[in-house]
């Protein structure tokens, strides 16, 4: 067919400038940002305007027939989902809960079209609106804080671009009137401090509906009270809050990267517009993980193959992305957001989504109960059951999958069309001058690398379609008609401008290839296109309790198939070294002996690379390369989220090359190459590594952070250290087998203890602490000390501030060679300036 006034343009990066800028063919289909709000947003299309297809459909699906639909049952309490909640009148104390839970069911009610759950979720909704409180107040009037309303009026502005429900807007502008008038006397704290963004995002909502000059007013005195997300994300300061977890709680601050974009659309200030961004880098750089998130359990863990990803963190952190997409027209943040939800999220549930596990390692050969040192750690965190974990992500979890299609296309404020997702989904939207117009997307995408869209009009309509071209994508083809569009740059916004007909259609091909990422300890994670591939392990499974609800469990996954492999890989021929095996594509691609597409890799075992101290969990991925006299064996790797125990994190075969001669590290710039951590709080600041306070269990009593590319014998090893509370702080060498806990590790330990006057070697054998030997000094708490050891054979000297003396002289032969590092025992302190030098 032939194309009429084809115009192609390409944008890079960020779609908004940091001033007001005029709309491009205004139109009235949807309520686009009003001045004086930056004009070239994208908004949402009112839900279930986007009908999921295929695979799609089938997690939806089974949702509704799983955690989501039965959550009433599975959780029938007074202070959880139960008739007598506080939500409903009742005495019970439903807090978050029902707020996280009314949130996911109005949208996957919706976006199914569902009855039954249509009728759930308006039981809840109609008690909120025909209940509100003269003054404003919705929700238990008892109930003051301000927090767990913000989740709720995302489900009250759902359900009302469902419904159109005119008691909807307002309630919430009563509300925000209520808010403005008492948040002086009573200002934002804590979850409701953290969460702000969420409240700012839906009193904009309002705005954009009402033109209430005051919501601006109120958006301002939130964003003053929130924490200044821009400030702690540009200069990386999660941290420098002392005893205060907030800013430093990993589902809070996936939930505050949202902040930046939502106030950018108020404030001409150009941090917002580049806060978010910013932010990312730092939380991926410092702990991030292979399926594109920051480990936290709960708080920021470092970067590492067994620490994990909370539920929360994963549905708050695609949100998060969804709202992003809307205000900066970045293609590499929908990548982002591809990311986490074909890896992350399906891998937090059960296949058949009725039981979800609290926390996902990427390296979690073990699902099952049992204690793992998490700085915030739950016996049943790793297991999968409806009552994993802290009950927060049971509640909140509802809205990954629907909000995910709910946001996959956008109205433009030219009259256009923007897909930022892709997937098996049918979209109908209102375009140009009011047409009416139904995109189906035909795909199996990630699953397959065409995506063909047809467009569906009465008659032809002029009006432009925005496709996000995936960065990860080195050759993408865009055609119109069978014609191909030329100038299609990967990793940016495609529009094309045209007038459209009946029966239109674009075809899209986005090639996939093989990638390796590197992670801690220089093992590698395995992509193809946004699918991260994992160990295919053949799993013993066994349901150790049914609940009062029939088909729940409380299920047991453990390993009946070797997973301590190293992979086989010459980095210069990576493509030519995995062969993609591709199947035939099934309802459900996120089972493991059923996916579509597979990788094909040669390997070898690693007998040394074995379960931890505590026999919970693997010790972190070796450094590679690593040796292996194993015999070469074929692995398949298959996708991340097919699995519920896996290895994403894999070392690579070969020679270890060790730091054996010198190491020098001032945390210059406030960070540092190679150095991992085994619980507790580290940071850097003021060009000094800290060991702060954690207000929970397990690790904080004995931290390390080990430098795990080295390997010293004999050697002088120093170090400025300031312990600045009670307990001790010092060095560990001849450190081998270092995981989470106090004497998770083998190897030494000098310490020094400020308050109690002591210096004192000791080691961690057989998982106690033995002490060798000990000197009294005279110490000041907070007060920079330098300490030094000398370890030649079995003979040790300790030095304090460069005495020419030594204040201990000792012997002990366990340990011949290993790591060095620094490690705390239920102290707060500060160590800079590192030297390690071979003797």
């Amino acid at each position: 067919m032939k194309l009429y006034s084809l115009s192609v343009w390409c944008f890079a990066g960020l779609f908004l400038a940091n001033t007001t800028i005029a709309q491009q063919s205004p139109t009235a289909n949807y309520s686009f940002n009003r001045s004086p709000l930056k004009q070239g947003a994208y908004v949402q299309l009112p839900l279930g305007s986007i009908k999921a297809k295929g695979w799609l459909l089938k997690q939806l699906e089974m949702q509704k027939d799983g955690f989501t639909g039965h959550a009433e049952e599975l959780y029938p309490g007074d202070n959880d989902l139960g008739p007598n909640s506080d939500w409903l009148g009742g005495t019970g104390n439903g807090w978050e809960k029902v707020a996280y839970y009314v949130k996911g069911l109005v949208s996957l009610a919706y976006t199914l079209d569902d009855p039954a759950l249509k009728a759930k979720a308006k039981k809840w909704i109609d008690y909120t609106l025909s209940h509100q409180q003269e003054d404003g107040l919705f929700g238990p009037p008892k109930m003051k804080d301000w927090w767990p309303r913000m989740p709720y009026m995302y489900a009250l502005q759902s359900y009302y671009e469902a419904t159109n429900d005119n008691r909807v807007i307002p309630c919430l502008s009563k509300y925000f009137k209520y808010q403005l008038a008492h948040l002086d006397a009573e200002p934002l704290d804590a979850w409701g401090k953290s969460r702000a963004g969420d409240n700012i995002e839906l009193v904009l909502w309002v705005y954009n509906k009402t033109g209430d000059a005051t919501l601006l007013q109120l958006a301002n005195k939130l964003k003053t009270q929130a924490y200044q997300w821009q400030d702690i994300f540009t200069n990386n300061k999660f941290h420098f809050y002392g005893d205060d977890y907030q800013p430093r709680h990993m589902v809070n601050v996936a939930q505050a990267l949202k902040f930046p974009a939502v106030v950018s659309e108020f404030s001409a200030e150009p941090i917002y517009n580049t806060a978010m961004q910013k932010g990312i880098a730092h939380i991926l750089y410092e702990n991030g993980q292979p399926e594109g998130l920051g480990a936290g359990t709960e708080h920021m863990s470092g970067h590492s193959s067994v620490e994990g990803v909370e539920t929360c963190t994963v549905v708050e952190w695609m949100q998060s992305l969804e709202t992003a997409s809307r205000v900066f027209h970045d293609a590499k943040i929908g990548d982002h957001l591809e990311k986490v939800a074909f890896n992350a999220l399906p891998a937090q549930f059960s296949r058949d989504l009725k039981e979800h596990s609290y926390y996902t390692l990427p390296n979690e050969v073990r699902a099952a109960d049992g204690q793992h040192g998490f700085n915030q750690d739950y016996g049943n965190g790793l297991l999968l059951s409806p009552y994993s974990g802290f009950p927060c992500c049971r509640y909140n979890m509802h809205m990954g999958w629907p909000y995910f299609v709910k946001n996959s296309a956008m109205a433009t404020p030219d009259g256009g069309l923007a897909i930022n997702t892709y997937g098996p989904m049918e979209i109908s939207a209102l375009v140009g001058k009011g047409k009416k117009v139904k995109v189906t997307e035909d795909t199996n995408y990630p699953f397959e690398e065409q995506i063909r869209l047809n467009v569906a009009l009465s008659g032809p309509a002029s009006f432009p379609v925005h496709l996000r071209i995936p960065a990860w994508c080195l050759n993408p083809q865009v055609s119109v008609n069978g014609k191909a569009l030329p100038g299609v740059q990967s990793g940016e916004m495609l529009v094309i401008s045209r007038k459209w007909n009946n029966n239109d259609k674009i075809s899209i091909n986005f090639p996939m290839h093989v990638e390796t990422e590197k992670q801690v300890n220089n093992a590698i994670s395995v992509e193809r296109g946004p699918i991260v591939y994992s160990l295919k392990i053949n799993q013993a499974v066994t349901n150790i309790k049914e609940h009062k609800v029939a088909g729940f469990y409380d299920t047991q996954i453990v390993p009946s198939s070797p997973w301590n492999y190293g992979l086989l890989l010459d980095n210069s021929k990576l493509n030519e070294q995995f062969k993609v095996v591709k199947g035939k594509m099934t309802d459900d691609p996120f089972l493991a002996d059923q996916t579509p597409v597979e990788l094909k890799v040669k390997a070898k075992q690693i007998p040394s690379w074995t379960l931890d101290q505590r026999g919970t969990s693997a010790f972190d991925v070796p450094l590679s390369p690593v040796p292996s006299a194993a015999k070469t064996e074929d692995v398949t790797l298959v996708p991340f989220g097919s699995q519920n125990i896996r290895i994403s994190v894999f070392p690579t075969i070969g020679t270890t090359v060790w730091n054996t001669k010198h190491l020098s590290e001032d945390f210059t710039d406030n960070t540092a190459k190679g150095w991992v951590i085994y619980g507790g709080r580290w940071y850097y600041e003021n060009n000094a590594i800290n060991c702060g306070s954690i207000d929970v269990n397990n690790s904080g009593t004995g931290a390390k952070i080990v430098a795990t590319g080295t390997n010293f014998a004999n050697f002088t090893y120093s170090a400025n250290v300031a312990v600045n509370s009670e307990g001790d702080a010092g060095l560990i060498f001849r450190v081998a087998k270092p995981a989470i806990g106090s004497e998770a590790y083998e190897g030494y330990y000098l310490g020094l203890n400020a308050q109690k006057g002591t210096i004192e070697l000791g080691k961690s054998s057989n998982g106690k602490w033995v002490v060798i030997a000990s000197a009294k000094q005279d110490l000041k708490t907070a007060e920079t000390y330098r300490i030094k050891v000398k370890a030649n054979g079995d003979k040790f000297e300790v030095f304090l501030n460069d005495a020419a003396a030594p204040v201990i002289t000792a012997t002990d032969s366990e340990y011949k060679t290993g790591s060095v590092g620094l490690r705390t025992y239920r102290a707060l302190a500060k160590m800079d300036n590192v030297e390690v030098d071979a003797l």
